[in-house]
């Protein structure tokens, strides 16, 4: 786990604490929609990177 990637945790942490369950379920939706960016990212250019075997 980097330095950054804690930081993050600890400001979401405490966001989650100070605006309540409307935060959470911001990052929760906002958490949703990484992931499906990241798995269309993905599945788009599934064979990059294998072109040399």
């Amino acid at each position: 786990m980097t330095i950054q990637l804690v930081g993050d945790l600890l400001i979401l942490a405490v966001a989650a604490r100070v605006f309540g369950q409307d935060a959470l379920a911001l990052l929760r939706r906002l958490a949703a929609a990484g992931v499906r960016a990241g798995v269309s990212e993905m599945s788009r250019r599934p064979n990059e990177g294998r072109e040399g075997r």
